[in-house]
């Protein structure tokens, strides 16, 4: 695997650069020599924040993590990343894919217990009426509902469109874009 590890607001140190590439390194046993990660470390306010995303065939596995503490946030990210491994793994096998970045061993790792608890289950669907409306009446009844997040045809487009609640208090919208 080849690190590309850069700081933003702060000195990578030959101590912060080893514990990266020690703890990402544990998961050189899934992806091939050629892979490449890139760590982005940074402060910000006290917080110690670690972004680290690994493109693989026409997908990124990415996660950020932050806490008090860029040893504590490293070793964080490293769980995450290998919880999402397991995931995009079942997808891999599932969809008879390519898993051209990752080692085979790791594609044909069988799971001895039969019942994958990452693996993507899809358990209830709903359907219902969606009507006409503008994004911000979209919003207005996201609210009244209590969801984080409201599926509607825009009356200005007729195309299904998402409107959600930002961190940040704010709202998004999210329009489709065929490809």
């Amino acid at each position: 695997m080849k690190f590309i590890i850069s700081g933003r607001n702060m000195d990578i140190t030959p101590g912060l650069r080893q514990a990266v590439e020690q703890k990402l390194g544990k998961l050189e046993k899934y992806f091939t020599p050629e892979t490449e990660i890139i760590v982005t470390l940074s402060v910000e306010k006290e917080r110690h924040k670690i972004e680290v995303t690994i493109p693989v065939k026409g997908n990124i596995i990415r996660s950020e993590q932050e806490s008090g503490d860029m040893y504590v946030s490293i070793d964080l990210v490293e769980e995450i990343i290998e919880r999402q491994l397991r995931k995009y793994k079942t997808k891999l096998i599932a969809k008879h894919q390519g898993g051209h970045d990752f080692r085979q061993e790791f594609i044909d790792e069988d799971n001895a217990a039969g019942y994958d608890p990452d693996e993507i289950r899809i358990v209830r669907t709903k359907r219902f009426g969606i009507k006409p409306m503008f994004p911000e009446d979209a919003c207005i009844q996201m609210e009244l509902l209590g969801h984080s997040f409201y599926v509607f045809s825009n009356a200005e487009t007729d195309e299904v469109n998402v409107v959600y609640r930002r961190k940040n208090g704010t709202y998004g919208l999210i329009e489709p874009e065929f490809q």
